[in-house]
């Protein structure tokens, strides 16, 4: 039967695009986004610049950026390593769209992709906007020419039929429109994670981040751990990895609520990850719900090592939780 024999988790935020002197220049881009408290309500840069720890001028600047940088960097090699290494079949990402194939006309709370390639574009030319911005977004994407990448669709049909058949309402594609590729959480793990050639994938793609059908935490638990039993019962020899694309909290840095998550990964504490509030999991933070439904597929695999950078970029305490994780049974650092 199939086995899943490898687990990751990890961050995608632009900031693992860039070099060092990329994170100074975050400030900009941060100071007019619209952004989120750690009540998760909304909020302006001004509003959390006015609420920020008054001991965050020590958590900024070159000599922090240049310490959490140094730390962040390598694990991209960690996991790039491990994947390579596992000699995986097929590769399960759980990521999220950000009306990058679907948007408010038709955005499914749970999607499948079911198609045998599924392509990568170059980022498009754009009016406006940041230029440094524009050089690290285009690192999800292939440099000239589309590119279509393996995907596994019988792995990805038995998935969708399994789910169906309990109870889950799973849209499913086996195409992309015209001229469209994959999103930024999956051209990450593409352009960012893999070696040649590039694993099978099957995109597991969640609507974390728009209401009003985005699905509960313990809807994404329950949803990995049907994953877990689809595989298990999937013939033959496959060697299954599941990747969680995201995370963890931003625009604004929530240390409490990260730590509650990877302690709760560590020590397998299933109820805390699918009783996590709510009014948290919004904005840049609702990819935490990719991380659920990872750790739901991974339940019989042991957390074998992680990572947690708190990715501080301006004196209003806004960046990213840059979270990172491997579960296996042979991971060795």
């Amino acid at each position: 039967m199939a086995k899943i024999v490898l687990g990751i988790g990890v961050s995608h935020s632009p900031m693992l695009n860039g070099k060092l002197e990329d994170w100074s220049l975050f400030i900009e881009g941060d100071r007019v986004r619209a952004h989120r408290d750690k009540t998760g309500h909304p909020a302006t840069y001004d509003d959390l610049l006015e609420r920020a720890d008054p001991d965050i001028a020590a958590r900024i600047g070159p000599g922090p950026f240049a310490a959490r940088h140094a730390a962040a960097m390598p694990n991209l090699s960690r996991i790039r390593a491990a994947l390579a290494d596992a000699s995986l079949d097929a590769l399960i990402v759980v990521g999220d769209d950000q009306n990058e194939l679907y948007g408010a006309r038709n955005m499914p709370c749970i999607l499948i992709y079911r198609g045998q390639t599924i392509r990568n574009v170059p980022l498009a030319p754009s009016d406006g906007g940041f230029a440094w911005a524009k050089r690290l977004s285009a690192r999800y994407y292939e440099e000239t020419e589309p590119r279509e990448y393996p995907a596994d669709a019988a792995l990805a049909e038995h998935l969708t039929d399994w789910l169906v058949q309990r109870d889950f309402d799973i849209a499913s594609a086996d195409t992309i429109e015209p001229g469209k590729g994959e999103g930024h959480a999956f051209g990450f793990v593409h352009n960012r994670l893999m070696s040649e050639p590039p694993i099978p994938v099957v995109p597991v793609f969640l609507n974390t981040y728009y209401p009003p059908n985005q699905p509960s935490p313990r809807r994404c638990y329950r949803l990995g751990q049907e994953i877990a039993a689809a595989i298990a019962a999937y013939p033959g020899d496959t060697r299954v990895g599941v990747l969680a694309s995201g995370g963890l909290s931003h625009f604004t840095v929530d240390e409490e609520l990260d730590g509650t998550v990877l302690q709760a990964l560590a020590m397998n504490d299933t109820e805390t990850l699918q009783s996590l509030p709510v009014q948290k999991l919004n904005g840049g933070s609702s990819e935490i719900r990719n991380w659920i439904c990872a750790a739901g597929a991974l339940e019989e695999l042991p957390l074998a090592w992680s990572d947690y950078q708190p990715g501080y970029r301006t004196p209003a305490g806004t960046g990213t939780g840059l979270g990172f994780a491997i579960w296996s049974e042979s991971f060795v650092e």
